[in-house]
């Protein structure tokens, strides 16, 4: 009998503990901090902002609400055709794109305006190819932006990274601090990109490559023989060496041509005579979304905030307006 009375007094007790463990309060998450709308572009709390858009090829400044913006944008840099989830995961890269950048600078050097419709000063945009798929895909995210404590992401995206994504040192050589966000990711994009563009060759000049290492570091390598690669990231070029002189990748595939030579992940160049010749994969600097992985992912069964975050890791997805 004592026994019993025993081990039911421990029983008791162990209760007792167990059960103020399980009345302990819960810490809560802090919620995430809410970004605001660029004030420049705003129209108020959560109503859908409006902002000017520089016309390139009318040499005109036209107002637009944002997200007849990113239906123009989406169509102009993804194939409208594309899965639905893909082309929702662009439009939120585009609408975070163009809030950084308007948070970041407001209006664009020299123009009027938050936006504009040239690539090379912005992103594209071709109101043309905005079909009912595009519709749908940014309407589903209205309002949608990816955010990172309390600020815009630096929605940087491109075409096709060869499988892994880049930082935006190796990609871009930037020089700022980087995001946390910006991690090199593995995805599908070889899987599923359209396999004459897989991979890429193309040979330039010694002439070529020689003007272009000399705008960029103002250093004449001369008549070099050998080009190697002396910094890589993730099998991506970072810094080659031209002769003696050594240059950032990334400015130096801008220099020679961002389309021909499409990107820094590359095999180790050849020089043969006055020739020099590129063997790589991927197309653009690889930083962000990989339009081409998102495709995957989608057709895998991805949500639109799914792939964003696969591409932005640690980030939220934020409704601004309704």
């Amino acid at each position: 009998m004592r026994r019993w009375l025993g081990l039911m007094l421990v029983l008791l007790l162990f209760a007792g503990v167990a059960t103020g463990c399980r009345t302990k309060p819960l810490e809560k998450e802090a919620p995430a901090k809410k970004v605001e709308i660029p004030s420049g572009i705003s129209q108020g709390k959560n109503k859908e902002p409006k902002l000017r858009v520089y016309l390139a090829n009318e040499d005109s400044v036209v107002t637009m609400n944002m997200e007849e913006y990113i239906q123009g944008v989406v169509a102009a840099e993804m194939d409208p055709d594309w899965p639905l989830e893909a082309l929702a995961a662009q439009a939120i890269e585009a609408r975070t794109f163009t809030l950084q950048k308007i948070a970041e600078q407001g209006t664009l050097p020299g123009r009027d305006a938050h936006a504009s419709t040239s690539i090379e000063e912005f992103q594209a945009y071709d109101a043309s190819r905005i079909n009912d798929n595009v519709r749908k895909a940014v309407n589903n995210t209205r309002g949608l932006a990816a955010v990172y404590q309390g600020e815009y992401v630096r929605g940087w995206f491109h075409a096709y990274c060869g499988g892994i994504t880049a930082t935006p040192r190796a990609g871009l050589n930037y020089q700022g601090e980087e995001p946390p966000y910006f991690k090199p990711v593995e995805n599908p994009c070889r899987e599923y990109v359209d396999k004459e563009i897989e991979f890429w060759s193309k040979t330039f000049t010694k002439s070529q490559i020689r003007g272009a290492v000399t705008s960029i570091t103002k250093e004449d390598p001369g008549d070099f023989s050998s080009i190697e690669i002396s910094e890589a990231e993730s099998g991506r070029a970072v810094t080659f060496k031209v002769g003696q002189v050594s240059v950032p990748a990334a400015e130096l595939r801008l220099a020679l041509g961002s389309t021909e030579m499409r990107s820094t992940l590359v095999d180790p160049p050849t020089v043969s005579g006055n020739e020099v010749k590129f063997v790589g994969r991927g197309y653009g600097h690889g930083v962000g979304l990989c339009q081409w992985g998102a495709k995957g992912w989608a057709e895998e069964g991805r949500s639109a905030e799914e792939i964003v975050k696969g591409f932005f890791p640690g980030v939220d997805i934020q409704k601004l307006w309704d």
